[in-house]
């Protein structure tokens, strides 16, 4: 037996799966997927292979001439799932399960047609990430288990699918009333960039390589907010290296989208609390945009390895802000991260094993460790080992670590040994094991001091004291201006205080979500009673973690409003994806 991963039954010695073929229907009103996956081996094996599921309903395994293989249920782990045992004659090449998922599917929801933007037709997306592949396709659910794969969508009239794939034909489908959507994808992926969406959805070219996708109700913001693309991918480029995915195209979700964003290959997923209409908020978009090279072309290994995903793609993003903005821009940027780090190694503790780097969370659903932690401590020890090795140097060690390593997935140790024997001393001069090793963060973390910035934090600091921005000048501030002011006050004010601050600047009526949120966050935990039904009518507008987490968990910390988040909920649950409800749940400790 030879589990690499500790959420996953995939053992490479009983065979490796290297490319999947989908034929699957969308049925809208069972709320399922339902076809069949040809499962491609490397090599032909032989006797037990065991694949990783979550609720599928399987109807049979058979071998590529149509025979019946015999196959069984295995014990049903919490967190991984159910493995599904196939027992494989000799020189099997491919097996073919024919199955459909559950409505309860984790990676997948099904929105009513009320719960979109134009109201007249349902629906659905999918999110793989961390390890929901299993609930949408029979897999080797493992970052390190790539394969590429090809599909056939049926979709119900006139309704559009898409996948983080190459697309192909566009046809009448098998039964009446029905489109078939084809899609390739010829280079290696691991199960959580499987992507798919179908909806009433319509697009519009950027430019030569990216291209958005929205429902026509929010195609002219979403052009408009994301018109600046290419100045990014050509930033990236010269950052990384040439871009491997031939398009860079992105879908523009519901609401209800749990995450900024996922990096799908060839088409990533944004949630609509970016449209601020000043193109404000772009910057996650460069950070998905920097995940086609440091996540999607070279993987972490297992989710114990996160950091080498989000830690690079932080650092990439800045740098892509740093060329396209200015070093003022990076430095606000960096504190914004700086102050998101603080609070989740408040959360967890700081001598959690969480707050480490390289993670051991065998037994813990990753869902459940997921935080800002591999994101923006990783981006400081990868900043620092850029200062330390210069950036000239450091430049050409990203990119030959991409080459290195691309289309491939790896652990923290083989980061470790690359970065000694291309930089040798400078992980040692950083200390690096510290940083990956160790909880906390270390006292060597590198500053992106600014003007700016300290002025920013000075007057926040001085709240207290009676010190106040110039409504003047502060009708001016950016975005990002605005999130470092307002992460700076305290999280408790007074009543006068909050309404000093909302009266003089409107900020209830915020049309940015970053900076609606973070003053939300403040009058929840004032207990600020004016600003309650905004709070309630903000929580059932948006389905991204980021905003709903630390709203909810401030109303339910305080006695006063406890019954308020709980109501909240209950009137909202079902407009939320499945991973963003189940942690919902266990913040509001429902059973």
């Amino acid at each position: 037996m030879a589990r690499f991963d500790p959420h996953s039954f995939a053992d490479f010695d009983q065979g490796r799966v290297t490319h999947i073929g989908l034929d699957l229907t969308v049925d809208f009103a069972a709320s399922q997927l339902r076809g069949s996956a040809i499962l491609t081996l490397a090599a032909t094996a032989d006797g037990l292979l065991e694949l990783d599921t979550r609720d599928l309903h399987v109807e049979g395994v058979t071998d590529a001439a149509g025979n019946e293989l015999p196959w069984s249920w295995g014990e049903t782990d919490p967190i991984l799932g159910t493995p599904l045992r196939v027992e494989l004659p000799a020189a099997t090449g491919a097996l073919t399960v024919t199955y459909h998922t559950s409505p309860d599917a984790s990676a997948l929801q099904w929105l009513a047609p009320e719960l979109t933007a134009g109201g007249q037709h349902p629906y659905l997306f999918s999110q793989c990430q961390a390890i929901h592949a299993r609930a949408v396709i029979p897999c080797q659910d493992s970052p390190r288990a790539r394969f590429t794969y090809d599909a056939r969508l049926t979709v119900p009239e006139p309704l559009t699918a898409v996948m983080a794939a190459a697309p192909g034909e566009v046809g009448p489908g098998r039964e009446p009333g029905t489109r078939l959507f084809t899609f390739r994808m010829p280079q290696s992926v691991p199960p959580y960039l499987f992507a798919l969406a179908v909806g009433n959805l319509v697009s519009r070219d950027l430019d030569p390589r990216s291209r958005v996708y929205t429902e026509p109700e929010l195609l002219e913001a979403s052009a408009y907010e994301f018109a600046e693309v290419d100045g990014m991918l050509t930033a990236a480029e010269q950052i990384f290296g040439p871009y491997l995915w031939d398009r860079f195209d992105f879908l523009v979700m519901p609401p209800s989208f749990p995450y900024g964003g996922m990096e799908n290959p060839r088409l990533t997923f944004l949630t609509p609390t970016l449209l601020a209409g000043d193109r404000s908020l772009v910057n996650v978009l460069a950070h998905e945009l920097a995940h086609s090279w440091t996540g999607n072309l070279v993987t972490n290994a297992t989710m114990d390895d996160f950091w080498l995903n989000e830690g690079f793609t932080v650092w990439a993003e800045r740098r892509i802000l740093e060329q396209l903005s200015g070093t003022e821009a990076m430095s606000l940027a960096a504190a914004i991260g700086r102050n998101g780090l603080r609070d989740a190694i408040t959360q967890f503790g700081a001598d959690s094993p969480l707050t480490k780097l390289e993670t051991d969370t065998k037994g813990i659903d990753p869902d459940e460790a997921y935080s800002l932690v591999p994101y923006e401590k990783g981006f400081l020890l990868v900043a620092l080992l850029e200062q330390t090795a210069g950036r000239q140097r450091f430049d050409a060690f990203v990119k030959s670590y991409i080459q290195e390593f691309q289309f491939t997935s790896i652990t923290t140790a083989e980061f470790e040994q690359f970065l000694a024997r291309e930089l040798p001393g400078v992980a040692e001069k950083v200390r690096a094991p510290e940083w990956i090793h160790q909880v906390g963060l270390p006292d060597n973390a590198p500053e992106f001091p600014s003007t700016r910035l300290t002025y920013l934090q000075g007057l926040a600091a001085g709240w207290s004291n009676g010190q106040r921005p110039d409504p003047r000048q502060a009708g001016d501030w950016s975005a990002e201006e605005w999130q470092i002011y307002l992460q700076g006050l305290p999280r408790r004010l007074p009543q006068e205080d909050c309404v000093w601050l909302d009266e003089t600047f409107g900020l209830t009526q915020q049309g940015n979500a970053e900076i609606l949120f973070n003053w939300l966050v403040i009058a929840a935990g004032s207990q600020y009673e004016p600003v309650y039904p905004r709070i309630t009518e903000f929580l059932g507008q948006v389905g991204r973690m980021k905003y709903l987490k630390p709203l909810y968990k401030t109303l339910y910390d305080r006695e006063s409003t406890r019954a308020l988040a709980r109501k909240t909920f209950d009137a909202n649950a079902d407009r939320y994806h499945p991973i963003a409800r189940a942690g919902l749940e266990r913040i509001l400790e429902i059973a």
